[in-house]
């Protein structure tokens, strides 16, 4: 069952570079959001892999809280996004 873990962890983390690409060459800063929200939710996901794999009770309760800031700081930044107080030479 480890080998399933490290295969699913390692098949998440090259999906993950696509999210990085579009971080960095999106065209929106909505796009930077998404991609940014996406990376988050596969490194969570690693997070419970790797607490299931090493059977760490204490990687899940991490990977709970950084769910909880992953979306608290996407909310955020959608709202500051939203209300225009984010700006930036970034942003296009």
């Amino acid at each position: 069952m480890n080998a399933f873990f490290w295969g699913l962890g390692t098949f998440l983390l090259i999906n993950a570079s696509a999210c990085v690409w579009r971080a960095f060459a999106g065209p929106t800063a909505v796009d930077r959001i998404l991609a940014t929200n996406v990376i988050g939710t596969k490194a969570l996901l690693v997070l419970v892999l790797l607490g299931l794999a090493f059977e760490r009770s204490l990687l899940l309760d991490v990977a709970l809280v950084y769910g909880l800031l992953n979306f608290g700081i996407t909310i955020a930044a959608t709202r500051f996004l939203e209300t225009g107080r984010l700006t930036g030479g970034w942003q296009r």
